[in-house]
């Protein structure tokens, strides 16, 4: 099947017979990105672009202890150098009216934690964390200004594993949280667990971690403030949420958001990494506001590998209970996750939800699952791609492959076995099904994904077998839920008297290709020419309340608010039309750029310019444009699966990839290659880290890999040829029937690539992530 067109399964797991290209409107078509032309001929512009010849330069002074206590900082001499123009620490700031600390939320925690101070107070908590702040004519006089300041600490011990953390002879970070333990959550019924435990079999366990990462995005953070006693406080800054960080610095600068403008222009990756509110934008702002000049800070690259917010970061046990014929009957987790030295948001909060997808595609009777997350003296820990489902579904398909090979089963049979809706006469008979941990899946229809990943790599070498090169060779397959959406979102269509259109929405597109998707979907719904559709966001000055672009939630939620409107504007339009046509609106229809009833047609331009005019029926108002705000009641799961073929160097432990097909349902597609883009990239950085990434930290506490020289980001030519498929099961949650597909390859492709690499190495008892040459080796030579 082609790689270069996203190519549609249908329910049984054969290609239609209609090509969704060719298929009317623009819903379902294949279009190219409308996105692409201005980054390729470097005419996009990023936060670091803005500022002129008057913009002053940020800079932090940062730890060089994991742990300490601030015993001096003394800035005498930075603030001496000719072009400095300030030098701050804590004391300025708390000198100020403003809290000058990262909102946390303590609400679902086990204790009440200081959220994150813009500048260390007192005491530093891990490696990394800004210290003072210079700001000076230039950024090459600010580092100078960073250099001769002196910060002397009374160090510490750190402990950087979140079990290690939580035992009794760690070092404490909060004299409140004696044990450092944030808070422990529980998931399921713990009885019924432990009954379908002693019912059980066989019971096969794992001991995993889900490494720690740093997200890498092409640009690093950065911000530019400017602060007017009439104009407010603008910041242009690195954003995936631009309300939501309009919110965050008014709860940060104790700033009423009416006097605050948050501008996202241009953003090179998100990942989570930039929805979260970190020191350097509060800075800049508070900066600006003290010294009347435009401040700008960009984050270096170690800054932003020191700094944070990272990802992952989980130690589990998990057990599986099965039949002898191998049903599932339970499953029981605990883990300890890192949440770093600082509540960051909701993110020390976080781990206590990830178990929700621990059932993956199966049914299983009972599921308990116990988060405990830890403070360490670590960067913060936060959302990164995926955010819990890619640290759910590696447990999960992780325990199935173990008990394949101890149970001496075909994985996918197993898996087969236990599907939810195996053997239901409709496929969607289940939906809604109800997890034992609290997830309701919208719909699905699992076994055709199954069995395309499972056709594609049939006539792969499997189980160690030697090719002829003398590789060991293995083929691992994983599946996976995703929960997609959540929360609401606002939508705008607004149709100008030429007949032209503009869009906004409260998402923020930093790679999605929302351009290409919103305009698409309301080339759909309004009688007017695609590229007569311009989408704008970004500008929370211009766009109603929004809630961002994170947690795939972008179309599902994002364009169903653009859609509403342009159903609500289209039917104003019809009445308009029916007006000048003299026609009941009711025998008025959309066609050929217009609207057409009786055989007489009349263009949108002409219904859009009557919008404006005199005359319009009894009880419209002049205008033609619609508000919605869209809020997605109950969450859509994206599931599919992945199949990987690896072949291992039994000498040298390198490892290449010979296969890799993806088959994945996001319930309707509005652009299929978008959807194939996605996925490849998701699949790049679960490829990331399970082969190659992980943030570790030294016996003191230092990040060990600081920079991109040292860290272990994939390259292109470290990535397969990515087969991409897909089946549509639309979502009943939505009217577009979309779901989210952003995260998806994040989610599957770690346990994918690591339950290929066990098989293809039968005789090594334990493998983790990540599978680097050297580890493959490592396991071999054991």
């Amino acid at each position: 099947m082609s790689t270069e067109d996203r190519d549609v399964l249908d329910a049984e797991g054969f290609e239609p017979d209609v090509d969704p290209a060719e298929a009317p409107g623009s819903v379902g078509q294949s279009q190219k990105r409308r996105e692409d032309a201005p980054l390729l001929r470097g005419e996009a512009t990023y936060t670091d672009d803005f500022g002129g010849p008057e913009t002053t330069a940020l800079a932090f002074v940062r730890s060089t202890v994991a742990h300490g206590q601030i015993e001096a900082i003394e800035t005498t001499d930075a603030a001496a150098i000719d072009g400095v123009l300030a030098v701050y620490t804590w004391d300025d700031l708390a000198a100020g009216d403003a809290p000058m600390v990262l909102p946390a939320s303590t609400e679902p925690l086990d204790c009440e934690v200081p959220g994150h101070p813009v500048l260390a107070r007192e005491k530093v908590r891990y490696d990394g964390q800004p210290v003072a702040a210079v700001v000076a004519e230039d950024r090459y006089l600010a580092a100078d200004g960073v250099e001769a300041v002196a910060v002397r600490y009374d160090e510490l011990q750190a402990v950087t594993e979140p079990d290690e953390a939580a035992s009794e002879d760690a070092p404490t970070l909060y004299e409140n949280v004696p044990d450092n333990v944030a808070v422990t959550a529980e998931l399921g019924d713990k009885a019924e667990t432990e009954a379908a435990f002693e019912a059980a079999d066989e019971v096969v366990s794992v001991e995993l971690e889900n490494n720690r990462l740093v997200p890498s995005a092409l640009e690093p953070r950065a911000a530019l403030a400017r602060y007017g006693h009439e104009e407010g406080l603008t910041v242009t800054l690195s954003s995936q949420s631009p309300h939501g960080h309009r919110r965050k610095l008014s709860y940060t600068l104790g700033l009423p958001e009416r006097d605050i403008r948050v501008i996202s222009p241009e953003v090179g990756g998100g990942f989570g990494h930039k929805g979260h509110h970190h020191p350097g934008e509060a800075m800049a702002a508070w900066a600006a506001r003290d010294l009347g000049r435009e401040v700008k800070w960009t984050a270096t690259r170690s800054a932003n590998y020191r700094e944070g917010a990272h990802g992952r970061d989980h130690r589990t046990e998990a057990e599986l209970a099965l039949t002898d014929d191998g049903e599932f009957l339970g499953i029981r987790v605990e883990t300890y996750a890192g949440a770093g030295g600082y509540a960051l948001g909701g993110g020390a909060a976080m781990p206590g939800w990830y178990g929700r997808l621990l059932s993956s595609q199966y049914t299983v009777d009972a599921i308990h699952c116990e988060t405990n997350a830890v403070f360490t003296t670590t960067a913060p820990v936060h959302s990164y791609r995926g955010a819990g489902r890619p640290e759910a579904i590696y447990v999960t398909e992780r325990l199935v492959d173990v008990a394949a090979e101890e149970l001496g089963r075909d994985p996918v049979a197993l898996r087969r076995r236990n599907l939810i809706g195996r053997d239901a006469e409709d496929p969607i008979e289940p939906f809604p099904y109800e997890t034992p941990v609290g997830a309701t899946y919208d719909s699905g229809d699992y076994e055709p994904v199954l069995d395309a990943v499972a056709e594609a790599v049939a006539e792969e070498p499997r189980g160690g077998e030697r090719d002829e090169d003398g590789r060991l060779r293995g083929v691992g397959v994983a599946a996976y839920v995703e929960s997609t959406g959540g929360g609401f979102e606002s939508g705008v269509v607004r149709v100008h008297p030429d007949g032209s259109v503009t869009v906004t929405a409260g998402t923020h597109d930093h790679g999605q290709g929302h351009e290409t998707t919103y305009a698409a979907i309301v080339a759909d719904e309004l009688p007017v020419n695609i590229d007569d559709i311009r989408v704008v966001e970004g500008d929370t000055a211009k766009i109603p309340t929004g809630t961002g672009t994170f947690g795939s939630r972008s179309t599902i939620v994002g364009g169903n608010a653009v859609a509403e409107s342009a159903q609500a504007v289209r039917e104003k339009a019809r009445r308009i039309a029916g007006t000048k046509l003299d026609a009941d609106p009711e025998n008025v229809a959309a066609a050929d750029a217009g609207f057409v009833s009786g055989g007489e047609h009349c263009s949108f331009a002409a219904v859009a310019s009557a919008a404006y005019g005199r005359g319009l029926p009894e009880g419209l108002e002049p205008g033609l444009e619609a508000t919605t705000f869209y809020e997605l009641e109950a969450t859509a799961y994206t599931f599919g699966a992945h199949a990987v073929a690896v072949a291992v160097d039994p000498e040298t432990g390198e490892l290449a990839f010979e296969r890799y097909v993806a088959v994945d349902d996001c319930g309707v597609q509005i652009n299929p290659e978008l959807v194939a883009g996605q996925v490849h990239g998701g699949v790049a950085q679960g490829i990331g880290q399970a082969r190659s990434e992980h943030a570790t930290y030294d016996d003191d506490g230092r990040l060990d890999a600081a920079t991109m020289l040292d860290y272990g980001l994939p390259r292109a030519g470290d990535l397969p040829d990515i087969e991409t498929l897909a089946t549509e099961t639309p979502s009943p949650t939505n009217a577009l029937g979309v779901k989210g597909i952003g995260e998806a390859g994040t989610v599957v492709a770690p346990p994918a690539v690591v339950n290929a690499v066990a098989d293809a190495l039968p005789d090594v008892a334990h493998l983790d992530m990540p599978l680097t040459d050297e580890a493959v080796a490592a396991a071999l030579a054991k």
